[in-house]
């Protein structure tokens, strides 16, 4: 099995299960790991960005997290 095989079992799983994964991102569970994940992910970037870069990565996690969980 090459790796052609396991791109296109991953296609069908997705196309097969593709109301269960919505349903799973606008979950409570998604919202509070996506949140978790998020955070991090924002802090890592202002710890390391210049301080002016800090409203723009605030913006970039409030509109990732629009798009994942239920809030």
């Amino acid at each position: 099995m090459g790796i052609e095989d396991l791109v296109n079992q991953g296609k069908e799983f997705l196309d097969q299960n593709k109301d269960k994964i919505g349903e799973a991102l606008k979950s409570e569970q998604a919202e509070g790991i996506s949140d978790n994940a998020l955070d991090a992910a924002a802090d890592f970037v202002k710890k390391i960005a210049p301080e002016g870069a800090h409203g723009t990565v605030d913006d970039v996690r409030a509109n990732v997290d629009k798009a994942i969980g239920n809030e």
